[in-house]
């Protein structure tokens, strides 16, 4: 199931009867000849129709700002948090097509990064639906590291199609989660020295979006906090835990931690938040190390994995204070309608 906002904008989770590959098409096309500031003005028709016409979408910036916000929201709340996600919508056509020279991006935290890829040592990112991944290409390109995207196989697919349309000759290597040898193949590209990332943001609807093994699932806690799974041991069965985030329990899975641990990885937080204008800050913070995970057994290991992912959600959260409109899951996060619940990207 893709989510209101991916498919009115033509997001990476749109579905195969829904993708309007000849939409992106004209798009880039609008993009490119137009140029940017001019594309930009374009932005506001489009923000304004898609909020008066996707009101599940509405409802959920509306509630998403309230929890991150702290007060009563109004429309023109929702029109900022829209148009901030179609700005790194149409960016994406520029950062695809390395017009990098556009754009004024920072980061913060990459010296460590860099470091340990200068050192020939693969790392995985761990990211999730919060300003522009894109954005790391622009640092990326001028190091020369390659970088691959984690996602389920059909998702591949539909974002491999989604890049032929909106930057044909656009590099992205993706890894199809799932697929017979992705697990070898993901080895050897961190062998290699590459960067890995995946969005862990989001979970399988009635599953935990598990990424390697079985799976197990919580009640939410009726009095917020945290409530996990109680299965110990497992080195690749993945949970879901319901905690807190932005003052309620949300659903959240470790399994891109436990494929870490599995892979014996560090694992560095990404963002790409945008600034307004032409302006990203990357931002880079090491979540765990797991290189020693093959001495670590058991509860230990489990314990190591949890702690991780709680402060991969800390972080989160307090990214999503300090840049409230940066935050794109235009569903029903803390699922209170399963209806609402997303596939992941």
């Amino acid at each position: 199931m893709s989510t209101p906002a991916d498919r009115a904008l033509g997001g990476w989770t749109a579905d195969k009867e829904r993708s309007n590959l000849w939409m992106l098409r004209l798009m880039r096309w609008f993009a490119v000849a137009a140029g940017r500031p001019v594309a930009r003005w374009a932005l506001h028709p489009i923000t304004l129709y898609f909020l008066l016409v996707n009101g599940r979408a509405r409802r959920a910036s509306l509630n998403y700002l309230v929890h991150v916000l702290g007060r009563p929201t109004r429309w023109v709340d929702a029109y900022r948090h829209i148009h901030c996600f179609a700005s790194t919508i149409l960016d994406r056509v520029y950062f695809l097509q390395e017009r990098f020279d556009q754009f004024e991006v920072t980061d913060r935290g990459g010296a460590a990064l860099h470091a340990q890829l200068a050192q020939g040592e693969g790392v995985m990112l761990v990211g999730a639906h919060i300003g522009s991944f894109e954005a790391l290409r622009a640092t990326a390109h001028g190091r020369g590291v390659p970088i691959a995207m984690l996602m389920y196989e059909e998702n591949a697919r539909l974002i491999n199609a989604t890049l032929a349309a909106i930057a044909p000759k656009a590099q992205l290597h993706t890894i199809a989660l799932g697929k017979p040898g992705a697990m070898l193949q993901l080895r050897r590209w961190l062998d290699a020295g590459g960067l890995a990332g995946l969005l862990a943001d989001r979970t399988l609807p009635g599953q935990s979006g598990g990424i390697a093994g079985p799976s197990q699932d919580s009640a939410p806690p009726s009095g917020g906090g945290r409530r996990e799974a109680s299965v110990g041991g497992s080195r690749s069965g993945s949970r879901t835990s319901w905690l807190d985030f932005l003052g309620q329990p949300a659903r959240f899975s470790d399994g891109p931690f436990r494929l870490a641990a599995l892979l014996r990885r560090r694992v560095v937080f990404m963002a790409g938040l945008y600034q307004g204008g032409n302006r990203y800050e990357l931002r880079f913070v090491e979540l765990a190390d797991f290189r020693d995970s093959a001495d670590t057994g058991g509860q230990d290991l489990d314990a190591r994995v949890q702690d991780a992912m709680q402060r991969y959600v800390t972080l989160l959260e307090t990214l999503c204070r300090e840049s409230p409109y940066n935050w794109f899951n235009f569903f029903d996060f803390w699922a209170t309608d399963a209806a609402d619940r997303p596939a992941p990207r």
